[in-house]
């Protein structure tokens, strides 16, 4: 912990801190730091999202979690946070304040079958360091566990503590595959797994958008999208918002040279029009 290098936006290095499970990032997002809580360091996920981040990124799960260490890092991690010079040391003036702790990393955090114990140890490390309540716990996810009995325990003990799930949802989902998530995809079961985890604890869409070979998300696409954000609003799902940004970082895929950011003023039109299906947004360039 006494490295004396810089966090930056655009660098989210998972060994940031020397840690396995453990690591800080200025989050542009979250505004200020987020400690991040990397589930998957074997760089396995069950999706493949060409824009992801991740090198060397695998088909697959977890490995098993060592829930003590992960203790330990996060423990650590918070007692230099709170009570040592962590801001002053690695986090540029403007970005000082600790906004969340997120479940996020290399992979997808809910294939861990320790995901609930996990979560519980973050629960009592916010009462350890008197933050629960002050700080937000993030659960960013693809969806595609949230539904299944222990991942819903573990969401509604988030709930407790003040959590909230960032479901991603990059294009509107239709049955087959997904080229942007290099997945199959249900239209039908991502409604249900958006459903439940909006039942279980706040949830904000997260929606990526850029573009590839040249060519942006055509008005079909669009139209199809801001379709079904207005049927999840109809239907009732409590949606807090949609969390839309832009690449910030290249991608580690083999897609990477196809993928350009999307221009400013086209994200805030997006904005705009996703505003007008009712449901706020926080765009991120």
């Amino acid at each position: 912990m006494a490295s004396k290098t810089l966090l930056r936006v655009e660098d989210h290095a998972r060994d940031a801190a020397g840690f396995t499970y453990v690591y800080p990032v200025i989050s542009r997002r979250a505004g200020g730091v987020s400690i991040g809580i990397n589930l998957n360091p074997n760089n396995a996920c069950n999706w493949r999202c060409v824009y992801c981040q991740v090198p060397d990124l695998q088909r697959g799960g977890p490995p098993p979690i060592d829930l003590d260490q992960l203790a330990g890092e996060l423990d650590t991690m918070l007692h230099d946070v709170v009570y040592g010079d962590f801001m002053q040391r690695r986090v540029p003036e403007g970005a000082r304040r600790l906004n969340d702790i997120a479940f996020s990393g290399n992979g997808e955090p809910t294939m861990a079958s320790e995901f609930t114990d996990a979560v519980e140890i973050v629960g009592q490390m916010l009462a350890r360091f008197a933050l629960t309540g002050q700080i937000k716990v993030v659960l960013i996810t693809n969806g595609s566990q949230v539904a299944k009995p222990r991942v819903q325990q573990a969401l509604a003990a988030m709930r407790g503590f003040g959590g909230e799930v960032w479901f991603k949802l990059d294009r509107a989902p239709k049955d087959g595959f997904s080229s942007v998530n290099q997945v199959q995809m249900s239209r039908t079961a991502v409604e249900r797994n958006l459903s439940a985890a909006a039942a279980s604890c706040p949830t904000w869409l997260q929606t990526c958008m850029f573009a590839q070979q040249g060519r942006l998300p055509d008005e079909s696409e669009l139209s199809d999208y801001l379709a079904f954000l207005a049927k999840q609003r109809e239907s009732g799902v409590a949606i807090q918002g949609v969390l839309l940004y832009g690449l910030a970082r290249p991608s580690m895929q083999p897609e990477a040279a196809e993928l350009a950011p999307a221009p400013a003023e086209w994200m805030q039109a997006l904005a705009t029009r996703i505003e007008a299906t009712g449901m706020p947004v926080r765009l991120s360039l």
